[in-house]
């Protein structure tokens, strides 16, 4: 299964993933880092993007910092890069 290592901003005015020339992640999240409210809103927006269920994610570290790792089942790594492809600058 894929691991996306990303840097998780939130208070974005909407969702958004960037992937940059050099390969760097970021995601700006429209929910506040509170409560778990940025996390819940960067799984489904995670699940949107690559076309799984929230439930086929998994926040593998990164639960209170902003660099996360996010596995992603349900999706080969074929799918994953072509996903991550459509969001590149």
């Amino acid at each position: 299964m894929p691991v996306l290592h990303l840097k998780a901003r939130p208070n974005a005015r909407q969702n958004q993933l960037l992937v940059a020339a050099d390969g760097t992640v970021t995601v700006r999240l429209h929910a506040p880092a509170q409560d778990g409210k940025a996390n819940t809103c960067l799984l489904a927006y995670m699940a949107e993007v690559f076309g799984v269920s929230k439930s086929s994610l998994t926040l593998l570290s990164g639960h209170t910092a902003p660099f996360k790792k996010v596995e992603i089942g349900g999706i080969s790594e074929q799918e994953f890069r072509a996903a991550l492809g459509r969001f590149s600058r």
